[in-house]
């Protein structure tokens, strides 16, 4: 089956961000003397978006609404100024964007990152790809794992949801294709392990980015597992 439609999850997937989410979060700890944690524990912290992602860096004793409420606004602060310290493309990404549109797949981006934080990383991060939608956690519109953005984006573009694939580093994402009735590609290069991703359901898992060329290619055949 020819696949028209590749949606993206963003970070972890598209960008490499973990360090400045860290590093953000970890200010913010700190200016209350709360304790700051590894790089490494950020790739379990985020995914939800940022109020979950405070939710779990903050002391468990002090997590509560208003606690949270603060800190998110904190946070959103304090990583508005650093948003592009370290975050670049993963390697093979440009290549693999490029690839696509070479060959008249459509692309788009769907994160739980904020709306106008997700348009401004992709514009910044991949200013000569033509994204046909770029959608980020928006006010009265329920965030991934529920699928409601992702069927937006197919029917807005008359797509089947067979023919569009959903790629992403987390259990979340894979959910939210499956619920939409994409096929669903997990990365292992992002914030999860692959054996993650393929017991939330993953149709695949790959490697290194360009390996989805090779995915698109087997399901054009008509191989489940290329």
């Amino acid at each position: 089956m020819l696949t028209q439609l590749v949606i993206f999850d963003l970070d972890g997937t598209l960008i490499d961000s973990l360090g400045d989410l860290a590093d953000a979060m970890n200010a913010v700890l700190d200016t209350r003397r709360f304790p700051v944690h590894p790089l490494d524990s950020y790739r379990h912290f985020v995914g939800n978006g940022i109020e979950m992602l405070v939710r779990r860096a903050l002391p468990s004793a002090v997590v509560n609404e208003s606690n949270v409420a603060e800190f998110v606004g904190l946070m959103r602060e304090e990583y508005s100024t650093r948003w592009l310290a370290t975050t670049r493309p993963f390697p093979q990404i440009p290549e693999l964007l490029a690839t696509l549109l070479s060959r008249k797949i459509q692309t788009a981006v769907l994160s739980n990152k904020p709306d106008s934080s997700t348009r401004t990383l992709v514009g910044q991060l991949f200013p000569d790809h033509p994204f046909v939608s770029v959608r980020g956690e928006r006010n009265g519109v329920p965030r991934k794992p529920d699928p409601t953005s992702t069927l937006e984006i197919i029917s807005e573009l008359e797509v089947s949801p067979q023919k569009t694939v959903f790629v992403g580093d987390t259990p979340i994402d894979i959910t939210t294709g499956t619920k939409a009735g994409a096929r669903t590609v997990g990365v292992a290069w992002g914030f999860r392990e692959a054996h993650e991703l393929l017991d939330a359901g993953a149709d695949h898992v790959i490697h290194r980015p360009l390996e989805l060329l090779g995915f698109l290619e087997g399901t054009a055949r008509g191989e489940a597992r290329p």
